[in-house]
């Protein structure tokens, strides 16, 4: 009965489109949506009928919510490609928490970690804008963090053990990382990696040398990770 409902909603979705009217097979796709909210053929046409008919807020919901049924199906390529989508469609989306998602759905022993408080003792001393720990806070967050507020500066992340990496920052934007002898989007990669230990950010006066090139910075996330998922292949 699920199938046959879902197959009926489409095809009439596909006869209000032929006929040009877009709204009605939006409508359509909604009510079908509530009777079967983790239908993703149902998602995936109403997420391209909005994206066809400039409906940008409805596309991104649902790149949104495809995202995370792809992470339960554990297709973490179609995760990664609504995520960038759902940032496309409109770029006040914050895609950390899908980002976490999908490290946390390749990674299960994250789950048992337990939340520590950033440690603020006021013996330190150090002058950082913005410092955290990985159990607590995801390094996706303090990208979104340091892009937002479009700071400039370097942010070091360390790692159980000898485990260490620093991502550079130009108004926000990641422009190189360093870990070891790594070339820059290695370094990247081995921060992105890092599940444990803690974060700190230091603001800088001059912007740092662009040695990682991209589109921005949700857009090398996505990259990196989807490079990681398929070296697990």
């Amino acid at each position: 009965m699920h199938d046959e409902e879902v197959e009926a909603a489409l095809l009439d979705a596909e006869l209000f489109i032929k006929y040009a009217a877009p709204l009605r097979a939006v409508k359509r796709l909604q009510g079908a949506l509530e009777l079967h909210p983790r239908s993703i053929p149902l998602r995936e046409k109403l997420r391209e009928i909005a994206a066809a008919n400039k409906m940008p807020d409805e596309a991104a919901r649902q790149c949104l919510a495809l995202a995370s049924l792809y992470i339960v199906h554990e297709n973490f390529e179609a995760a990664h490609e609504r995520l960038l989508q759902a940032k496309q469609f409109d770029p006040r989306i914050s895609v950390t928490s899908g980002l976490d998602a999908i490290r946390r759905a390749r990674r299960p022993d994250l789950g048992a970690q337990k939340a520590a408080a950033v440690d603020e003792s006021p013996g330190q001393a150090r002058r950082v804008t913005l410092a955290g720990d990985l159990s607590a806070v995801s390094i996706f967050d303090a990208v979104q963090v340091l892009e937002n507020s479009r700071l400039t500066g370097v942010l070091t992340v360390r790692g159980d053990g000898d485990r260490q990496g620093q991502v550079h920052f130009n108004e926000g934007r990641i422009v190189g990382a360093e870990s070891g002898e790594s070339e820059p989007l290695e370094a990247f990669r081995r921060v992105v990696e890092m599940t444990d230990g803690g974060f700190e950010f230091e603001k800088s006066a001059e912007e740092h040398p662009v040695t990682i090139n991209s589109a921005g910075n949700t857009n090398l996330i996505l990259d990196t990770l989807r490079q990681l998922d398929e070296e697990k292949m």
